[in-house]
C-alpha cells in the first residue's frame, strides 16, 4: 500500500481558518494556531449572541411600549392584559412600531382596549 502524504491537505485546511480569521488582529490573522482559536471562540460567540440579540429587541419593544403606555396614562403590565382580555392579537414588535410611527394609532388602540387615562 503506498505511503499517504497530508501535506496538501494540512495546507488547504489551514488556509480555511486563515481566509475565515481575516481582519482579525496582530497574529489572529496569519498564525494558524491563534487564528483557529479565534474562529472557533468568534463562532461561539456569533451562536450566543444569535439568540440574545432576540432578547435583546424584545426588551427594547417592551420599554418603547410602556413608555407610549405612561404617556397615554397607564402601566405596561395593565396594557398588556386588557390587550389579552379584549382578544387583540399583536406582539411586541407591532406595538412598539406603532408606538413610534403612529402615536395616534396607539392612543385610540388604548381607548379600545380601555385603559386610556
Amino acid at each position: 500500500m503506498p505511503r499517504v502524504k497530508r501535506g496538501v491537505m494540512v495546507k488547504k485546511r489551514h488556509n480555511k481558518i486563515i481566509k475565515q480569521a481575516k481582519g482579525y488582529f496582530g497574529s489572529r490573522k496569519n498564525v494558524f494556531q491563534t487564528a483557529n482559536e479565534a474562529v472557533a471562540k468568534a463562532g461561539n460567540y456569533a451562536y450566543r449572541d444569535r439568540r440574545v440579540k432576540k432578547r435583546d429587541f424584545r426588551r427594547l419593544w417592551i420599554a418603547r411600549i410602556g413608555a407610549a403606555c405612561r404617556n397615554g396614562g397607564t402601566r405596561y403590565s395593565t396594557f398588556i392584559y386588557a390587550l389579552s382580555q379584549s382578544g387583540i392579537v399583536l406582539d411586541r414588535k407591532v406595538l412598539s412600531d406603532m408606538a413610534i410611527n403612529d402615536p395616534g394609532a396607539f392612543t385610540a388602540l388604548l381607548k379600545q382596549v380601555g385603559v386610556a387615562g
